[in-house]
């Protein structure tokens, strides 16, 4: 029996909408990347760390991969596709309702030539009947030589552990990089953001999502221990300020409402959170305003 401990780096990758924040967050146990059921959702290589006492898995839940429409898409695309060579093992998920469409195609292409071993996780087991996985695992090993195939629901946790066990075995020993109890690398004002964009997301159409960046202006605590957090909502269009705050300001508030319960949460303290709407016009087609709400262009 081998009982050296193993630690290592694993990209959860797939097209947008695959379930790849829901397995984040299942195997993590808490939130720490947002869930929506609008693409594209998450915009930065998300790190959540999975800790046992014979491994720790720091995930990289990466931005979904798809044909970039604007500049913000150019960034999302190459996050995704850096992490290929950085990592011990990379996760596909797939959508085994859907089937395989040209969204997965293009993700295998890009990953032919590369070293790093890939498992194919098949997600939505619960959505199908059992014998229909079996034509979908034949069509996926004719594209690619993975080194697992693993059928998972993450939304209900079903084989979770199976996969998680698999994924272990592909990672080389080495030392615990962050402490037992820590779940994420990211600073809480990252999280906390992306809690409020995860409410905007959820309470708005189409025409709003990927619009929209969250900055927090000022987090502190007062000295009857409540935590003040200052945040500015920007959208790129003076319509879009409009669908976000809402009739009377109704629907700014339901969001507030809603983040406020996660951060409280997060925090473990109570939380006054102010929220500001600002117009940026066009901000996901200049660098600059990329660069200063946090993506990294290089």
């Amino acid at each position: 029996m081998n009982n050296k401990y193993r630690s290592g780096f694993v990209a959860i990758i797939g097209r947008p909408n695959v379930g790849k924040s829901t397995l984040m967050n299942e195997v993590i146990g808490q939130k720490v990347a947002i869930m929506s059921d609008k693409p594209q959702t998450t915009r930065n290589k998300i790190h959540g760390v999975y800790t046992t006492e014979q491994a720790q898995i720091v995930f990289l839940d990466t931005p979904g991969i798809h044909k970039p429409q604007s500049k913000l898409g150019d960034y999302m695309l190459k996050v995704s596709e850096s992490t290929f060579r950085e990592v011990d093992a990379i996760l596909l998920l797939v959508d085994v309702e859907a089937g395989i469409g040209g969204g997965d195609r293009f993700i295998i292409e890009r990953l032919k030539g590369i070293d790093t071993p890939v498992i194919l996780v098949l997600n939505k087991i619960d959505l199908v009947h059992p014998e229909a996985l079996l034509p979908v695992i034949v069509a996926y090993k004719d594209l690619y030589p993975f080194a697992e195939i693993v059928p998972i629901s993450a939304k209900n946790g079903n084989n979770v552990t199976t996969l998680l066990e698999q994924t272990v075995r592909y990672l080389p020993e080495g030392p615990q990089y962050y402490p037992a109890d820590q779940v994420t690398d990211h600073p809480e004002q990252f999280v906390i953001a992306e809690l409020i964009r995860e409410k905007i997301l959820h309470l708005t159409r189409e025409e709003i999502p990927h619009s929209i960046a969250v900055v927090i202006e000022d987090m502190k605590a007062e000295p009857n221990g409540v935590v003040h957090v200052s945040a500015v909502i920007y959208v790129e269009r003076d319509s879009q300020k409009g669908i976000v705050i809402g009739k009377q300001g109704a629907l700014l508030k339901e969001v507030g409402r809603l983040a406020r319960a996660d951060i409280e949460a997060l925090l473990g303290s109570k939380t006054f959170l102010e929220l500001w709407v600002k117009v940026k016009k066009d901000w996901r087609n200049q660098d600059r305003m990329l660069k200063d709400f946090g993506f990294r262009l290089e």
